[in-house]
């Protein structure tokens, strides 16, 4: 299997996720909405998930911040409903550098856009703490930025200009079998891959030709295969009951690599599925047929 040079990789890339990402960011919902749930939550008063998306339950929480500070309840997040939203309501994404130990709005901003474009940071919970900071780190890397950890004006440029990334090669489902909880948002988190319940057992193989860079035991994926692919694409394969395959071994698309279970962290029997481009978690459903 042939590998292209790093630079030809980073120029293909950009080129696919140039001509593919605008319906893509879409999905992603608008930076402020997710920022404004994110501090309704921290006040106990928005259950659903943090996916920027203005709904009814997003609406009758602003009311409820409105009540409690004696306010118009008209259900719009102006000025003073953030001010009364305390220190997750202040800053505004690109007012300052977010660095260790910021705290407010533009934090939750940020994290939501870093999980998007594949650098999730744990909850969405707008303080700026070192898993905030390795997934900054992550993504300037990703991007070609100096990896200080801290995100300035370059990293927010870059987060806002870049569309979300996307798998540059087409991949087979790895499982037949329909989709349970998709990519994106799932409560006050981001999930990185489709989830695929089967049954326990279920040949689970692979979504195309590579190499097998790790079979073994991670916390959460309980027993997990890697493949690489050409072009920067991994796949990974969580929650396996047991191995086919291992590492260094080279594989063709559709071969066995291991069977469906719930080794890790996992509720029952399914396949934990992600798609990897240089380390970003991109959505699988982007790449399978």
């Amino acid at each position: 299997m042939a590998f292209l040079p790093r630079a030809a990789v980073v120029a293909f890339m950009l080129a696919v996720v140039a001509s593919l990402g605008s319906a893509h960011a879409q999905a992603a919902g608008n930076v402020g909405t997710a920022a404004l749930q994110v501090a309704l939550k921290a006040q106990g008063l928005y259950p659903g998930t943090v996916d920027g998306f203005a709904g009814p339950a997003t609406a009758a929480a602003v009311r409820a911040v409105e009540r409690r500070a004696s306010l118009a309840t008209d259900g719009i997040a102006g000025p003073l409903v953030r001010r009364a939203l305390g220190p997750l309501g202040r800053h505004s994404l690109g007012s300052r550098v977010l660095r260790l130990g910021c705290v407010g709005w533009d934090v939750s901003a940020l994290q939501f856009r870093l999980a998007w474009h594949g650098f999730p940071s744990g909850v969405f919970d707008g303080a700026f703490g070192g898993h905030v900071q390795a997934a900054v780190r992550a993504y300037q890397r990703f991007a070609g930025l100096p990896a200080d950890g801290a995100a300035g004006p370059a990293t927010l440029r870059s987060l806002s200009r870049h569309p979300i990334p996307r798998s540059p090669v087409r991949l087979s489902r790895p499982v037949r079998a329909q989709v349970g909880d998709g990519f994106g948002p799932r409560g006050a988190r981001f999930h990185t891959g489709l989830d695929l319940p089967a049954r326990y057992g279920t040949a689970v193989r692979a979504a195309g030709a590579g190499v097998v860079s790790f079979a073994g035991w991670v916390a959460g994926y309980g027993k997990l295969v890697v493949v690489q692919h050409p072009l920067g694409v991994s796949t990974l394969y969580a929650h396996l009951a047991r191995f086919g395959s291992r590492r260094g071994e080279r594989v063709v698309a559709r071969r066995t690599l291991g069977r469906v279970g719930m080794t890790g962290h996992a509720s029952g029997p399914h396949l934990h599925f992600e798609v990897r481009l240089r380390g970003a978690a991109v959505d699988p459903s982007t790449a399978i047929g």
